[in-house]
Parts: structure tokens; C-alpha cells; sequence
């Protein structure tokens, strides 16, 4: 962290195909090896899958997922007199959209199918049925806070 000064953050473009931040940013975060290409093509043809399936805008779609799994307050460890505590807080805004993302991919790549397109179409799926492992993973989230609520003057 810095000591001294802000750091600015980087502006990313926009993806190709649907001119979305959001999207060029779960791009680059699921992409491995630095095969931009190869990930591009697994999203966008998950987002077809979805389109075909459900009959609606796949960037709206992929909106709703992102919003739905992002996380409203988490826990984080505060040493407090020798005794560590789990403190509720809430998540910024960034930080909620770059959890729900890396979630959406983690259990997206744990899950059975095939191919990773089957895979994230089936996670998008799943998300907007409220079922899901980034979804359940989100309300773990919620619940330890709420469990943990009792710690919370120990917020700084």
C-alpha cells in the first residue's frame, strides 16, 4: 500500500464485441497464460450459450451475474490486545465487482463440464437461478459477516 501518493488506476478498454469494461476486465482476469484470444472466444461463445437459452441481451445478462454475486460486506482479521477477530466491514464498490469475478471464474473452472464455454454458460446459468458455487460462496460471505456482527466496533 501506499505511503505516499494515490495510485491512479489503469483504464482498460473495452472488449471488441460488445464494448463492455466489465466484460474486458473478466477477460483479462479469467485469461491464462497471457491467451487473451482463446478466452475472448470461450466468453463470448458462453455468452451465446446464455443468449440462446434465455432469449435476453447476454451483456445485461452478464451484468445481472456480476452484480448478483458480489458481495456486500465480508471479514476481514483485526489483531486487537494478542486475540485476532473476524470484523465485518463493508466492500468497496471495485472490490465487489473483482471478487464476484474471480468467484464466477474459480467455480466455473471446478465445475464438470466439458469444455470451459459449457462451463461458464452453465455458472451464468446457474447465477441467475440463484444456485451456483459463486453464489452460495457470496452467501458464506454475508453469513460469517452477519455471524461476526458482534466485533463490529472493532472496525478502523
Amino acid at each position: 500500500m501506499a505511503r505516499r501518493r494515490r495510485i491512479p488506476t489503469r483504464k482498460i478498454l473495452p472488449d471488441p464485441k460488445y464494448g463492455s469494461e466489465l466484460l474486458a476486465k473478466f477477460i483479462n482476469v479469467g485469461m491464462l497464460d497471457g491467451k487473451k484470444s482463446v478466452f475472448e472466444k470461450t466468453v463470448y461463445s458462453a455468452l451465446e450459450t446464455i443468449e440462446k437459452k434465455l432469449k435476453k441481451n447476454p451483456i445485461d445478462l452478464f451484468k445481472e451475474c456480476v452484480e448478483k454475486v458480489a458481495p456486500t460486506v465480508e471479514v476481514r482479521s483485526r489483531r486487537v490486545g494478542g486475540a485476532t477477530f473476524q470484523v465485518p466491514m463493508e466492500v468497496r464498490p471495485l472490490r465487489q465487482k473483482a471478487l464476484s469475478i474471480r468467484w464466477i471464474i474459480q467455480f466455473a473452472r471446478k465445475r464438470n463440464e466439458r469444455t470451459m464455454t459449457d462451463r461458464l454458460a452453465g455458472e451464468f446459468a446457474d447465477i441467475l437461478n440463484d444456485t451456483g458455487g459463486s453464489f452460495k460462496k457470496k452467501i458464506d460471505t454475508h453469513k460469517m459477516a452477519d455471524a461476526n456482527k458482534a466485533f463490529a466496533h472493532f472496525r478502523w
